[in-house]
């Protein structure tokens, strides 16, 4: 991976995922080491984000770099016009690789191809998020033990919603049996479910879950996003349509794990987070360890 963009997670062959879940687990084990030392980090976030650019500043701190960049593209040369190519180019300049978000589907491959740094995407759209993929995918490894032959449930926003887009692609390297609950507007696009059958996998389609969850390893679970919905009648008529509650977990797996990619709004009620079962809070913190992975992976100082 030296030296390498991460734009998308088929940007890594599978031999590289585990390899990149291994570093994690160690730096689980010991976060604080000053691997980047000496080297410069931009965070360029033309899109709003807590976890994501927070994790990725956490893991740069404890790995002894430094940061620059920022978080609200107003207070940057953008607002007076400034093309992402001058961006980038401009900002290359400045550090050994850089952390970019932006709304525009294809603007981190972009990104990528005219920056004399590694780009890492952090979101492009409603495309792709292949950190948060690799988080997702230490997240299942940990409570599972596995990759392997798992029913995972994808639920809510499937049309628009990166991070299961990324999810789908990367699980599908193992033995995954796919549940994907949305409402109609909202269904998973036919150009995922078309490289599933392609390549042998099961995947169902439902508009409800709860006569099913009890097949569940893993529900994942998503915010419908307003930000995706040109029309707000469209979007007022699906935003509440899944509300995981704890009642509804008593006769779920005992290895069941609930992730979600945060921010939630209403899909799981707050009455679910003491359940053993949820572990999105915990999700959020092995993100530091996976990006402190990639991090260095791409700048090869392991």
């Amino acid at each position: 991976m030296k030296n390498k963009s991460l734009v998308s997670i088929d940007d890594l062959s599978t031999d590289e995922i585990l390899k990149i879940l291994e570093l994690a687990g160690d730096f689980e084990s010991e976060p604080e080491r000053k691997l980047l030392a000496g080297k410069v980090v931009a965070t360029l976030f033309f899109e709003p984000s807590t976890r994501t650019r927070l994790s990725f500043e956490s893991a740069i701190n404890r790995l002894g770099g430094r940061i620059i960049g920022f978080a609200d593209s107003s207070t940057s040369s953008v607002s007076k016009g400034e093309s992402l190519k001058d961006t980038i180019k401009t900002v290359s300049n400045y550090c050994d690789l850089i952390v970019m978000r932006h709304p525009l589907e294809g603007s981190a491959r972009y990104a990528s191809e005219i920056s004399r740094v590694p780009i890492i995407n952090a979101g492009d759209g409603a495309n792709q998020h292949p950190t948060q993929t690799l988080l997702d995918l230490y997240s299942i490894k940990k409570t599972q033990g596995t990759l392997d032959n798992l029913n995972v449930f994808l639920v809510g926003d499937l049309k628009y919603g990166r991070t299961v887009h990324s999810l789908m692609m990367a699980m599908a390297r193992w033995k995954t049996t796919f549940n994907f609950i949305s409402p109609e507007e909202l269904k998973m696009p036919e150009e995922y479910k078309l490289y599933l059958e392609n390549i042998g996998l099961k995947y169902y389609e439902h508009t409800d879950f709860t006569d099913i969850i009890s097949k569940a390893d893993i529900i994942y679970m998503t915010r419908v996003q307003k930000e995706r919905f040109s029309d707000p009648i469209e979007y007022e008529k699906v935003k509440n349509i899944y509300v995981l509650r704890n009642s509804m977990l008593k006769n779920t797996k005992p290895n069941l794990k609930i992730l979600h990619p945060l921010p939630r709004v209403n899909e799981i009620h707050t009455d679910v987070d003491e359940n053993p079962k949820a572990y999105y809070f915990e999700q959020t913190m092995n993100g530091v360890y996976v990006r402190q992975a990639i991090l260095c992976s791409i700048l090869g100082v392991l």
